[in-house]
């Protein structure tokens, strides 16, 4: 709920337990309350609740039992996903034998409900080492002290490791909890990155490829593979991952999404395998129609170089491109194209994201798989 819909008495501690009532004075449930972001509530449910370390506890045990439900061949995935997981301003990860968190909220940070997530997730997962990641930007916009990302499990941090080798549908990846700002795959991919290779054959261009997910995953279907990202250090992580899983070489070439599409659609190049994975374009809703109007060029070019029959798997995670705006946008960019798609499969993040029906921002990943008749 946001602080433009709270008509009286929005004048709590920061990150407490706040009962939220309607306009007749009728209880809705208890929120955590944040005094400084514009979502100042976010609901934990309809009834009372005195207290939160324990409901953290049993939360995180939950969420911890339905990813033991629908995780397959794969010693890596999100272990907590904030609302999503009835845990609002929590997300945690595991990478195989590191398990990492993240508070995004005032009232996950307080001593108590902190020893109730650690102390959680080492007693469910059993992990060599336990992790903070620390995002600087939402600890300011929180109101939150300073803090440095740092080992949280065990406590001789001097002993413990915080790198892995963790596996994605038996793809190797590497991970290091304290370096780079990402993780070394994305982990909302995974079940993406599986039907991709499902489908994929012949000649393929990973675009945005960033550290060789969808790459390294193409590589054990395709006759070659080429993984193009704008980061140089992307794809020297990219590489050493191909090293970990040896099979055929892949050509990696650091360079601008649109303007290497433009110069190979230019050029004639043909692909019979096409991935596109670029980041959010918008990440505000003023930011929507810009957002379309960069998807559908990369779509364009890219459907303008596959050869018939070809497979594009072309993804958003903009969660203001909803799901109908960016078919909408892969339709006109096949008529631009002069080219007829049929869709095979239309996807969304892996199922250790779930969406909540009730919140709408859970559900941000698309993910479209179609061929060229």
């Amino acid at each position: 709920m946001y602080r433009s819909d709270i008509k009286s008495g929005a004048e709590a501690a920061p990150g407490s337990l706040v009962t939220v009532v309607d306009h007749r004075g009728k209880p809705l449930g208890t929120a955590l309350y944040s005094s400084t972001s514009q979502i100042a509530l976010r609901m934990l449910n309809a009834n009372g609740v005195s207290d939160l370390p324990s409901l953290v506890r049993e939360r995180i045990s939950a969420a911890v039992a339905y990813r033991r439900e629908v995780v397959r061949d794969s010693d890596a995935y999100r272990v907590v996903f904030s609302e999503a997981d009835l845990l609002p301003g929590l997300v945690a990860d595991r990478y195989n034998d590191v398990v990492t968190f993240q508070v995004l909220t005032q009232a996950m940070d307080p001593e108590p409900v902190r020893a109730a997530i650690i102390d959680t997730l080492r007693d469910e997962l059993r992990p060599a080492a336990i992790v903070e990641r620390v995002d600087p930007r939402i600890r300011e916009l929180e109101s939150l002290p300073p803090r440095e990302s740092s080992i949280a499990y065990p406590a001789d941090e001097g002993a413990t490791k915080t790198s892995t080798v963790f596996s994605l549908n038996g793809v190797q990846f590497q991970y290091d909890a304290l370096g780079g700002q990402k993780t070394g795959a994305f982990l909302d991919q995974r079940q993406n990155y599986a039907a991709a290779e499902r489908y994929a054959r012949g000649r393929a261009l990973d675009i945005c490829t960033y550290q060789g997910g969808f790459a390294l995953h193409l590589n054990r279907v395709c006759d070659s593979v080429t993984g193009v990202d704008v980061s140089r250090a992307a794809l020297e992580v990219a590489d050493a991952n191909l090293a970990l899983n040896g099979g055929r070489e892949i050509e990696w070439i650091e360079a601008n999404a649109f303007e290497l599409l433009k110069d190979y659609s230019a050029a004639g190049e043909q692909y019979d395998t096409i991935v596109l994975d670029p980041p959010a374009f918008a990440k505000t809703k003023s930011k929507r129609e810009d957002a379309l109007r960069g998807y559908k060029e990369l779509n364009l070019r890219a459907l303008k170089m596959l050869k018939p029959g070809g497979v594009l798997v072309t993804c958003s995670c903009s969660y203001h491109v909803g799901e109908s705006d960016f078919l909408e946008m892969l339709s006109g960019a096949a008529v631009d194209a002069h080219r007829t798609i049929r869709v095979i499969e239309k996807r969304t993040q892996s199922q250790d994201h779930p969406i909540l029906l009730s919140v709408p921002e859970t559900y941000y990943l698309k993910c479209v798989i179609c061929s060229v008749l």
